[in-house]
């Protein structure tokens, strides 16, 4: 019967007397641990803020009236080409209402979806920022701010003012950043918006958003919904897109195609609205995770050289404890204890090491004026990430200490002694 505590205790002592070769296998496991938290923890943590400044501005489900050509030609209603095939040049989109019909009904009716988070009505009114001389085209887009905060990170991307202050001011605009820069507007000020028909509305700043997308923040301010609608002269039910937040976004595309057929309107899920976005993302994760991969196998060789060496250097104690009376299962376990001793060891340090260098690159500061409400690197502490690095530890050595002490307990001591 094996005795572990001789075991463990004749394995300490190995380590200790040959404390050169312990500590190089023990930083061999530790720096590589170590740089493997490092680095998939900010990679992540930086891949996920990408996804998360996209991703966040999309809605699960973007529902709109498309202005597309009628499937229906003159020339199909025409007899005698009714069995012909007919090919019809330069068709002009038919005449169509940008509004969403029925769209009070159809809010309620998703409210009601036991999946469906949020519903929330938007009006997309293309205008012109007055502003002394100035005049630039864009987009104005009547919201209620409060489920927009609810559903939305839009609250992140204020940086200036309040979304409060808009939902109290029935005047008031949220003008995108560059549009305030390029006009020298501030909060308090105004700014004259034209719309396409040549009527101007005055309008207070009270907040300033900005998205980190300059194309967005270029062109689009956000206001109430009944401002817009008030501006555009048009009905409290006119509305032309509805976003909505669903509780499973995995239901986003069924949902979408069914929306589509029972209200004959366009809907589009997050997948499809951001297909060529989430490519890049999938490939940036594939590149993190291949060389994660890749830092640790070449962790476990570093490992595994080292221990090999380190066996071979017992090889004197291995004809000792043999000729002692140890068994060659006996030896192995000595080995084997302590290349998981160096194992455990290292790969807690390397998780310490590891944990360390993530917060000073959570602490290094990030300024950016793209991203203003982002002041210092993003890391991504994943549990996930810490168990897979102690594992690998435990593994590696594990491998690394079986495979030489595996052949360590064949060895006939007396072709050591008399080798010596």
């Amino acid at each position: 019967m094996t005795n572990w505590s001789v075991i463990l205790g004749i394995a300490k002592t190995h380590l200790l007397t040959k404390m050169k070769s312990t500590v190089t296998a023990t930083l061999g496991v530790t720096f590589g641990i170590g740089a493997y938290i490092t680095l998939v923890s900010f990679m992540t943590g930086l891949n996920g803020m990408l996804d998360d400044l996209v991703l966040n501005q999309t809605p699960h489900i973007h529902m709109y009236n498309e202005i597309r050509p009628s499937e229906n030609q003159p020339i199909s209603l025409y007899s005698d080409f009714k069995d012909a095939f007919n090919m019809v040049h330069s068709i002009k989109p038919k005449q169509n209402q940008k509004k969403i019909h029925n769209a009070l009904p159809i809010l309620d009716y998703l409210k009601k979806n036991p999946n469906v988070k949020g519903a929330t009505p938007q009006l997309r009114a293309q205008i012109f920022y007055l502003s002394g001389s100035i005049e630039l085209g864009g987009n104005l887009v009547g919201v209620d701010i409060m489920e927009e905060v609810r559903l939305s990170n839009i609250q992140d991307n204020i940086v200036e003012g309040t979304p409060e202050a808009l939902n109290n001011n029935d005047n008031g605009i949220l003008l995108g950043a560059g549009l305030a820069e390029k006009m020298s507007l501030s909060v308090g000020d105004r700014v004259q918006i034209s719309t396409v028909a040549g009527d101007i509305f005055p309008l207070k700043i009270v907040g300033i958003y900005q998205s980190g997308i300059a194309d967005i923040d270029n062109v689009q301010s956000f206001a109430n919904l009944n401002t817009v609608q008030r501006i555009l002269g048009e009905a409290e039910n006119y509305v032309t897109d509805i976003n909505i937040k669903l509780v499973d976004i995995a239901q986003a595309e069924p949902m979408a195609r069914r929306l589509e057929k029972q209200f004959n309107i366009k809907a589009i899920d997050i997948n499809e609205a951001n297909a060529q976005f989430e490519t890049g993302s999938n490939i940036r994760n594939l590149i993190t995770y291949a060389v994660s991969i890749t830092l640790l196998i070449v962790a476990g060789f570093g490992i595994y050289n080292i221990l090999n060496m380190l066996i071979y250097e017992k090889m004197k104690d291995i004809a000792i404890l043999k000729a002692t009376g140890f068994s060659g299962r006996d030896v192995q376990y000595v080995f084997m204890g302590q290349a998981m001793i160096i194992g455990l060891i290292g790969g807690v340090l390397g998780l310490l090491i590891g944990f360390v260098l993530s917060r000073l690159i959570d602490h290094a500061p990030f300024e950016t004026e793209a991203l203003p409400t982002i002041t210092t690197y993003p890391v991504n502490y994943n549990p996930t990430y810490y168990f897979i690095g102690i594992t690998f530890a435990l593994l590696s050595t594990f491998v690394a200490g079986y495979l030489p002490s595996n052949r360590a307990k064949k060895i006939d001591p007396v072709e050591i002694i008399r080798g010596t």
